[in-house]
């Protein structure tokens, strides 16, 4: 009775009219939550173009442009790997402004925004004016990439009805598989251009996304899934904050220190490193390969083992590939460890994703809360990690091997953590939810 009466003042608010005539209508409560907006598969396409673009393009596209930024005179072997750095500095400042840019512009305006800008911090980067230029527009892109990581699974999942969340997850978050894919095929094809028109040619197709998915951002209205609790006495804007919660931060930004190397030098690894020249980007598509299925196959695994389990295997997985990778010689044996590392950056989003919705329950406002605290804690190692990296790098005589070791180090340390927080202790109240949470979109995937 509690929720069927919050329903009730529900309609008798602003617009409660209109929301009685279309239950009347439907002759069903839960299918009248659904906005009058766009198509389901239209806002997922929509969410993963952000990823596409503002993290997919924006960041992954400069690992193959790195030897070319070399060889062109550019910019020095070590400037690159700190102009690098720069992007996610610039999206630990964006993860920690997403949500008053959320507050102040709404997710669907600061969405579209953030896709226009790194646009144009792509297009700037044409022009190699001094270190500094080239520095600023890739904080910016980072900046928009960090509002777009936090604020787009929030922006679609609640408005999806009946999808898993590892599934849906992995769908949106498929878009930075696509940009690394995208950037290992068209850059080396947009290379024959030359350098600059290889960045304004990646602005375009940029430019191209944002248009088409403009409209396709789901309206802020009621979600699909009900934003109320199920329960009487459980809060609504206060995020449970288990132990589980805290050690999974950790674990995240752990993860996030081991997946920077592969992700920043492994195409100048085989290009500069092992003297192959163009096979560096070649190993790069492979690695896209990879991102291409790691968002929706880690998300179905998650959905199947739950995703502590599953954060817990891949981790394992990529750990050992990381480490095998640094001993690696032979081009076969390092094609299939780009394939299985590539899969990770991409693949581990919607299963930390899913992992913070068990944790925090059936809230969307908390659930948000939460990411963007996991988002915040990822960014944070990824820019600390990037300057340690490229400081080893220039230190140790640009030995790619001693950063993919430091790697897995890292890996192996964030399995230490998921395993002790599957020991820590919970909270009565956080299990309850959490199982109450998962109850409830198990149900909702059997109802389909």
């Amino acid at each position: 009775m509690t929720g069927l009466s919050k329903m009730a003042r529900v309609a008798d608010g602003p617009g409660g009219a209109r929301v009685r005539r279309d239950r009347a209508e439907s002759g069903n409560e839960h299918m009248s939550t659904t906005p009058p907006g766009p198509a389901a598969w239209r806002a997922t396409a929509a969410g993963a173009s952000a990823s596409f673009v503002g993290i997919g393009l924006a960041r992954f596209a400069y690992t193959p442009l790195v030897p070319e930024l070399i060889n062109a005179h550019w910019f020095s072997p070590s400037a690159v790997a700190y102009l690098g750095a720069a992007n996610l500095a610039g999206y630990l400042a964006g993860a920690l402004s997403a949500r008053r840019v959320g507050r102040w512009l709404g997710d669907r305006r600061a969405l579209r925004w953030m896709m226009a800008l790194a646009t144009l911090a792509l297009l700037a980067c044409s022009v190699p004016v001094s270190v500094p230029w080239f520095f600023f527009w890739r904080l910016v892109s980072g900046l928009a990439g960090g509002v777009i990581m936090v604020r787009v699974a929030g922006a679609v999942l609640p408005y999806l009805k009946g999808e898993r969340r590892g599934l849906a997850g992995g769908a949106i978050f498929a878009g930075l598989g696509v940009g690394i894919a995208a950037s290992g095929t068209l850059v080396p094809l947009l290379l024959r251009l030359g350098l600059s028109r290889t960045w304004a040619g990646l602005a375009v197709l940029c430019a191209l996304l944002t248009a088409l998915s403009w409209n396709g951002w789901p309206r802020p209205t009621a979600p699909a899934v009900p934003s109320a609790p199920s329960a009487p006495g459980e809060g609504q804007g206060r995020p449970v904050r288990p132990a589980r919660l805290r050690l999974l931060l950790v674990e995240y930004a752990l993860i996030s220190m081991g997946l920077t190397p592969a992700m920043a030098f492994l195409a100048d690894f085989v290009s500069r490193g092992l003297g192959r020249g163009s096979a560096g980007s070649t190993v790069w598509i492979l690695y896209g390969l990879g991102a291409l299925v790691g968002p929706t196959l880690y998300g179905l695994l998650g959905d199947r083992l739950g995703f502590a389990r599953a954060l817990l295997l891949i981790t394992l997985v990529q750990a050992g590939a990381l480490a095998a990778l640094a001993t690696a010689h032979s081009l076969p044996e390092i094609a299939v460890l780009s394939v299985v590392i590539g899969s990770f950056p991409p693949g581990v989003v919607p299963v930390v994703l899913g992992r913070v919705h068990e944790l925090v329950g059936r809230r969307p406002e908390a659930q948000s809360a939460a990411w963007g605290r996991a988002t915040v804690a990822g960014a944070l190692s990824l820019a600390l990690s990037a300057y340690l990296y490229s400081y080893v790098f220039a230190r140790s005589g640009q030995d790619h091997r001693t950063l993919f070791l430091i790697g897995a180090a890292a890996l192996g340390l964030a399995l230490v953590v998921g395993v002790a927080a599957r020991f820590a202790r919970v909270p009565r109240v956080a299990e309850e939810e959490a199982a109450h949470h998962i109850a409830g979109v198990r149900g909702a995937s059997v109802g389909e």
